[in-house]
């Protein structure tokens, strides 16, 4: 049942504050109202460090600009942080303590929904830890798919994007996970998510790719893991895939057109979470070709390569503007390290904005008239942009 916003807060606060209970906590989302100039920052993160001079509150907040991680001792500090961070929009708290799991989400009428689980979680307060792996470079799943150390540092770093998604989204926690990942190919990424999602709750897995052969191959794979009642595969368009109540959706280096097709039927489905990773921007750069470039930009355009990376970049900004038109806290992050892949940009999306709170309009119309160029995304989104 839904409860007061302030008595749900004020809840965590001790909660928070409890340097032997909290594990971690992420505030996270934009709740319905505050206008993006009252928004400081977009994510959260706390949890307890052991420094030198004791136990304290690591805090680190995501805002325009890199991160900043900052060390508040328990007490006064510790508190007046706590009750600063309590005060901004979040749309969404998630806290791990070491006997539950503490869900809190905004409603759209601004109550609070509050959801508790059992939980056993153990409290890891080194400043400095390596961070471990989120599947074991031993696990039985890389060597069915082949995947050296190159493909496994892909792996974890986008299970860590998809991980703090799936977490800020606050999806239902009471059935299965619905993920659906549109021009699959061979499915590593796809796997991957199956394996570590489904192992704190049901997750049913679809992959969808116009390759027979890579739906073949996908389905053996599945099998051979024991996947093969959760994890499907089907061969056919993006555009023509069945349109089931997608959680999560996923275009992970599908090329051209086809990564704007997966975010279009993500619109469709009003999927909470979508992740793509950009292949290549072959559409746009050919109108920039035959475009006539705005002033002063023809200096950048008179070189290929240029053209090219500009395109690259000009694409995806079109992309994640329009996923915030229709209701998406959208970014373009860099999600691995370019030494393990070149195509290393995703769109990390999340719905929890009503188009009427979404920003970046005019400029986004401004940069089209400007450039003279139609997104492709745009021709798809023509109905749900109203």
């Amino acid at each position: 049942m839904p409860e007061q916003l302030e008595t749900a807060l004020a809840s965590l606060r001790p909660v928070l504050l409890d340097p032997t209970r909290l594990v971690r906590a992420v505030g996270a989302g934009r709740r319905r109202g505050p206008s993006r100039d009252a928004v400081r920052f977009e994510r959260a993160e706390l949890r307890p460090v052991d420094l030198k001079a004791g136990r304290a509150l690591q805090i680190v907040t995501y805002g325009e600009r890199a991160p900043i991680t900052r060390n508040e001792t328990y007490g006064p500090a510790a508190e007046t942080a706590v009750d600063d961070l309590l005060a901004e929009p979040f749309g969404n708290w998630h806290v791990q303590t070491t006997t539950e799991t503490i869900q809190l989400r905004v409603t759209k009428k601004g109550a609070a929904q509050v959801h508790r689980a059992a939980a056993v979680d153990t409290q890891h307060t080194g400043h400095d830890r390596a961070k471990p792996h989120l599947i074991d470079p031993g696990d039985p799943l890389f060597t069915a798919l082949g995947a050296g150390a190159s493909k496994r540092r892909q792996v974890d770093a986008f299970l860590r994007v998809l991980a703090g998604a799936v977490e800020d989204a606050g999806l239902a926690t009471d059935r299965p996970l619905r993920v659906v990942d549109l021009g699959c190919g061979n499915a590593y990424l796809t796997f991957a998510a199956y394996r570590y999602l489904s192992e704190a709750r049901d997750v049913d897995l679809l992959g969808v790719d116009v390759r027979e052969e890579a739906r073949d191959r996908n389905s053996a794979i599945a099998a051979e893991l024991g996947w093969g009642e959760r994890v499907r595969f089907e061969a056919g368009s993006i555009l023509d895939a069945p349109a089931p109540a997608a959680d999560v959706v996923l275009a992970l280096h599908a090329c051209d057109t086809a990564t704007d097709d997966a975010l279009a039927q993500a619109v469709r489905w009003q999927a909470p979470v979508v992740l793509a990773a950009p292949c290549c921007h072959h559409d746009l750069q050919r109108q920039l070709r035959s475009a006539t470039t705005p002033a002063p930009y023809r200096v950048l355009t008179r070189h290929p390569i240029l053209r090219e990376r500009l395109g690259d970049a000009l694409t995806d900004a079109f992309r994640a503007a329009l996923l915030r038109r229709v209701g998406y806290r959208a970014e373009v992050i860099q999600f691995v390290d370019a030494e393990y892949t070149p195509r290393n940009t995703m769109i990390r999306a999340v719905r929890n904005v009503s188009p009427a709170e979404s920003d970046g309009r005019d400029e986004y119309d401004e940069l089209v008239r400007a450039w003279g160029v139609t997104p492709y995304l745009q021709t798809l989104l023509v109905d749900a942009d109203g």
